[in-house]
């Protein structure tokens, strides 16, 4: 009776070590586990220069908006670093607006904005971010010769912001000359006309429609698990 009663024990003691060794591989499958029993996960750093492609899911306009508002923007093309996707199609950039300038004669309107929040589609986590406005059209660092609007792929003192366009534009991406508040290179109506007309004339609002293409460019990297 002993016997089998120790048999018995053994053979439950068996069963519930095989299902511990059972659970301990079935738990977190994603995560791998170093000789000394620690976990540790994959992650993955987004450079400082780094551009996000992005499209304004709200409306600003320098004729209403005000220093503090906030706004969204999706991203529209993946970041991939190192042959791996990092941040998908669909991810949220949030931004906020820095200054505002109204339109004045022979002046145009502007509107900086940083960005300070990036959220994948799955939403369960949000990192910060610093991130700066810059135009698509220089995401390989190029001088851009339109109106001196970005210099270079620097990513301090751009002072890149949106500026008022003409009829039909709404807004175009432009650099303040020296920080001076509302001098905006390439932002002065008749600029070489010499005209009455145009020394008279208000400068247009900076107008960004919601569904906007715009670029950020990281200036701070971030580590993305």
């Amino acid at each position: 009776m002993n016997m089998r009663r120790s048999t018995q024990a053994m053979t439950l003691a068996l069963i519930l070590s095989l299902a511990s060794t059972v659970a301990l591989g079935l738990q977190n499958p994603g995560e791998t586990t170093s000789p000394a029993g620690r976990r540790s996960t994959i992650t993955s750093l987004v450079p400082v220069g780094t551009i996000f492609r992005l499209q304004m899911n709200q409306a600003l306009s320098s004729r209403s908006a005000h220093q503090g508002d906030t706004f969204t923007a999706n991203v529209t093309a993946p970041v991939v670093i190192g042959g791996t996707e990092v941040v998908p199609v669909g991810s949220t950039v949030y931004g906020r607006v820095t200054s505002v300038t109204r339109a004045e004669r022979r002046r145009h309107g502007t509107i900086a904005v940083t960005f300070y929040s990036l959220e994948l589609p799955s939403k369960l986590q949000s990192y910060p971010i610093y991130g700066s406005l810059t135009s698509l059209e220089n995401a390989k660092g190029q001088t851009v010769s339109n109106e001196g609007e970005v210099s270079g792929k620097s990513t301090t003192k751009r002072n890149v912001v949106f500026i008022g366009g003409g009829a039909g534009v709404g807004a175009i991406i432009g650099a303040l000359a020296g920080g001076g508040k509302g001098a905006g290179i390439g932002a002065i109506i008749g600029a070489g006309a010499g005209t009455a007309g145009a020394l008279l004339s208000k400068g247009n609002e900076a107008e960004v429609r919601s569904g906007t293409a715009i670029g950020m460019v990281l200036d701070k990297e971030i580590t993305i698990p």
